[in-house]
């Protein structure tokens, strides 16, 4: 079976190696672009781009549009060392399915290479969807897991609603903060992990033996992608 082609675009040549030697240690077949122009010309045969923001020539934004012009429903991830700036974008105005800071732990990265991979392989209509676990209700703000309605306060909804609509998806707490706080009042780390302590405690009491929401520590929290339909019997 042909390896996964994964298209490095970084212009630091130290980055690239340790990129390149971790994916391909992990049974990926890596290739690396040190410009914008030259992965333009490389992306055809990749199933995901790490993408730099910062490179010599074009904007990493800039060669984001001009792949997913080119390339529908390519998967990039975009590395940067300005997690405020790529917060803002990932998801919302370009819609990139994931970023990694820097420094950064080459296992944690292709970790997220994986998890990127596994969703953009899911069957067109499902990606997003919240699992079968799960059960939304918008005009009545209510959410059932595993048959059960959920005693949620205000965030506490808010919080999981966002974690449900992106199974596996990392957001950070700073994400969590601009996505379901709408003020300044509680705007700190750690109110986002007093509301995910709750939640937990929540659904640990309808489903004892699983664990929804995932830490992915120094970044933040995203909910498990492989939950059963069916609850599991204690």
């Amino acid at each position: 079976m042909r390896r996964p082609v994964i298209l490095i675009v970084e212009d630091e040549p130290g980055i690239a190696d340790t990129l390149q030697y971790a994916l391909r240690t992990e049974g990926f077949e890596p290739r690396w672009s040190a410009s914008g122009e030259a992965a333009l010309a490389a992306a055809d045969d990749a199933a995901l781009v790490i993408l730099d923001v910062g490179l010599p020539d074009l904007n990493g934004f800039e060669v984001f549009k001009r792949l997913r012009a080119r390339h529908e429903t390519l998967p990039v991830l975009f590395l940067t060392a300005r997690a405020d700036e790529i917060d803002r974008v990932v998801g919302l105005e370009l819609g990139a399915d994931d970023y990694v800071t820097k420094p950064f732990s080459p296992r944690e990265l292709v970790a997220r290479v994986r998890s990127v991979l596994r969703r953009s392989a899911a069957p067109a209509g499902l990606s997003g969807a919240a699992p079968a676990s799960f059960h939304c209700d918008d005009g009545k703000r209510s959410i059932h897991y595993y048959g059960q309605a959920l005693d949620l306060s205000r965030y506490e909804y808010g919080l999981l609603k966002t974690l449900i609509g992106r199974p596996g998806f990392v957001f950070t707490r700073e994400r969590l903060l601009a996505l379901v706080w709408d003020d300044d009042t509680d705007s700190l780390d750690r109110t986002v992990d007093a509301h995910v302590k709750t939640l937990r405690a929540k659904l640990k009491a309808v489903a004892p033996m699983l664990e929804p929401i995932r830490t992915h520590r120094g970044v933040g929290y995203a909910l498990a992608e492989d939950l059963p339909a069916s609850r599991p019997q204690a």
